[in-house]
């Protein structure tokens, strides 16, 4: 698998015209936090910095610093502290953080996430986790407990109001679609991770007459989805151009401001023999391509929007059938 044969978007290059780039974030367990490390520096040919207790960052990618963590916000922090040379205290509090660890262990997922990759490196991203698979890395379906997620940066090649509207739209309009094919796991279906947009939004957003500038767009967006829990979290490129307008909105830390779609819908099934990064990425393409036809996109807007005010009779409307059927387009 090399880069010549792997699908790329209508836009290959941004405003800058540089070549778009990519992160990807994957969520697993069934390897040590230092195993996970090793194989994918070894793999990637890099160095490994610990960075605390519970992180590590890979070291020499002309990319960036890939890190490799456990998924859990407190032990992290926890790790990164110093203690304070009372034994009494450090006893105590190492004692705390060896049960939260132990505890978290079958249920917290460790992360390996990239830099922002040139598109061209997809194909690497999908050998590194043959890699790591054969190794022993387990995925969403290994547990009912592992709601575990594969997460796509995908860089924005234009940053405008009418741009960012006609991706939103077309996500909006392949969501059911896009969830079918992703065949979420139920123990991540049965959490808030990928919650859908509320259909007032739909509504809203979906209309044609619905033409806003960026402040307005973010503005509508934060009234409707003050949350990171959508499958198309557009918070941290929100975050990245308007900054205060996002803070002011919602108070989360966690939002980390960048220029990129935030795609968080599939699974990770990196044990399952063959999987990788290629489907999920084929199916966002769609996304792309449908927003990059403006005619195409006006026309499922419109077939979404009749489908929503369907009432009962959307029971009887088979959407994703729908969009497989009329609303798609091959590589070409």
């Amino acid at each position: 698998m090399d880069s010549h044969n792997y699908p790329m978007p209508p836009h290959t290059h941004g405003k800058d015209g540089k070549q778009r780039r990519i992160g990807v974030e994957l969520e697993m367990n069934g390897l040590s936090l230092d195993r996970l490390a090793e194989l994918a520096a070894d793999f990637l040919d890099c160095r490994i910095e610990h960075s605390s207790r519970y992180e590590r960052t890979l070291v020499g990618d002309p990319a960036g610093d890939w890190v490799v963590e456990l998924d859990f916000a407190l032990l992290k922090q926890l790790g990164r502290e110093q203690r304070d040379n009372n034994q009494l205290s450090d006893e105590l509090m190492s004692s705390a953080e060896a049960v939260l660890a132990w505890l978290s262990e079958a249920l917290v997922p460790l992360e390996l996430v990239s830099p922002p990759l040139p598109l061209e490196r997809l194909p690497q991203v999908d050998r590194l986790i043959e890699r790591l698979r054969v190794a022993g890395a387990k995925g969403t379906g290994d547990q009912l407990t592992n709601a575990f997620g594969m997460q796509l940066n995908p860089e924005v090649a234009d940053s405008s109001a009418a741009s960012l509207l006609a991706h939103l739209q077309a996500f909006l309009c392949l969501h059911d679609w896009l969830r079918q094919r992703c065949d979420i796991d139920l123990t991540r279906r049965l959490t808030s991770y990928v919650d859908p947009f509320p259909a007032e939004y739909l509504q809203r957003v979906l209309d044609d007459n619905y033409q806003p500038d960026l402040p307005t767009l973010i503005d509508d967006y934060l009234q409707y989805n003050p949350t990171r829990n959508r499958a198309l979290d557009m918070l941290p490129l929100f975050r990245h151009l308007d900054e205060q307008r996002v803070t002011r909105a919602i108070d989360d830390s966690r939002i980390k401001a960048r220029p990129t779609f935030h795609y968080r819908l599939p699974d990770c099934r990196i044990d399952q023999p063959g999987w990788g990064v290629r489907d999920a990425w084929e199916d966002w393409l769609q996304v792309e391509r449908l927003a990059a036809e403006p005619q195409r996109l006006a026309a499922c807007r419109r077939a979404c929007l009749e489908h929503l005010d369907g009432g009962l009779m959307r029971l009887l409307d088979d959407w994703p059938a729908q969009v497989e059927q009329q609303w798609l387009t091959g590589s070409g």
